[in-house]
């Protein structure tokens, strides 16, 4: 490893210590990142850590919205981003005047409204409860069954979670355009090469690849499935970032990237945004800082704690 790369990472320890900061990464930030941080997983894992953060500083290593969350459950301490343009495209497909344009208009539905994780601050507030890829079954199968549900804002995850659960959802038409590029005929391509390999999915994916499947499920839940695996190859169809803590985990199987018609893995441009030097700046000069109103945030702070709530 170059000399440049060492002194880099020895110098963001040791701001870290001198901010009394905590940093936390999500699964599909790239391995040197992940390498560093103090604690590695996926939205629901990650909102536990940053409810539980004992820390002034909090520098979250993934999209806005995450470091919104963190924000939300965190109103004393200061959480920062390396890259304040990392956004996501779920967040991107339900800004938050639509949903509420969209609520008073049906009002009359009186919506039950579960929200994926994946959104902006804004939707939340104005959200019932909020869900991740893991716990999203659990979550609609409390919600009252006197009321509607409006699941927002990704199409796939929501209709897979009726498929589990045959409660009928009305759904946001929103989508990861990472996951949606995956296909049935790049995963039998695959499948032709390995014919004996495992295809384990995000559930962000479309239902043709769903269908392709031996397990759907979250990225954290995608470490036990690899782990007891009774195979050596699995396809791994999610963000390419996931690779990374799987192969640490999981040595001794052989993970195959799944590929998108357009590349033979799946890059998240947003997710790729964050780098150590940015990681370096951003505990350097504490920003950029997320900030939120407080009204907002005590509105997005009701929905994010029933769903800690709802799935300990």
């Amino acid at each position: 490893m170059p000399t440049a790369a060492l002194d880099l990472k020895d110098a963001i320890l040791q701001l870290k210590k001198e901010r009394n900061a905590v940093i936390l990464a999500h699964n599909y930030q790239t391995g040197d990142i992940q390498d560093l941080a103090d604690y590695v997983g996926d939205s629901l894992g990650l909102a536990y850590r940053a409810q539980e953060a004992d820390a002034d500083v909090i520098a979250f290593c993934g999209v806005h919205f995450m470091a919104e969350t963190a924000k939300i459950v965190n109103p004393t301490k200061t959480v920062v981003l390396p890259d304040k343009d990392a956004g996501c495209s779920l967040e991107e497909s339900c800004p938050g005047p639509e949903l509420e344009a969209f609520l008073k208009e049906h009002a009359e539905k009186n919506y039950y409204v579960i929200a994926y994780i994946n959104c902006s601050a804004h939707v939340k507030a104005l959200s019932d409860v909020i869900c991740t890829s893991g716990n999203a079954v659990r979550i609609v199968e409390k919600a009252p069954a006197d009321r509607p549900i409006l699941f927002v804002p990704d199409a796939n995850l929501g209709a897979w979670v009726m498929e589990q659960t045959g409660r009928k959802m009305d759904l946001w038409q929103g989508s990861c355009y990472v996951h949606v590029e995956f296909t049935r005929d790049s995963i039998n391509a695959i499948k032709k090469d390995h014919p004996d390999a495992l295809v384990v999915a995000h559930p962000e994916c479309t239902q043709a690849v769903r269908l392709l499947a031996d397990e759907v499920c979250s990225t954290e839940k995608m470490i036990a499935f690899c782990q007891n695996a009774p195979v050596k190859d699995i396809i791994v169809v999610t963000e390419s970032g996931m690779l990374h803590r799987l192969r640490k985990e999981a040595p001794d199987k052989n993970l195959i990237a799944g590929p998108t018609d357009r590349c033979a893995c799946a890059d998240c441009r947003f997710m790729k945004m964050n780098t150590l030097e940015k990681l370096h700046d951003c505990l350097e000069k504490l920003e950029p800082e997320v900030t939120l109103p407080e009204e907002m945030r005590q509105a997005a702070e009701k929905p994010l704690l029933r769903m800690l709530e709802q799935s300990r």
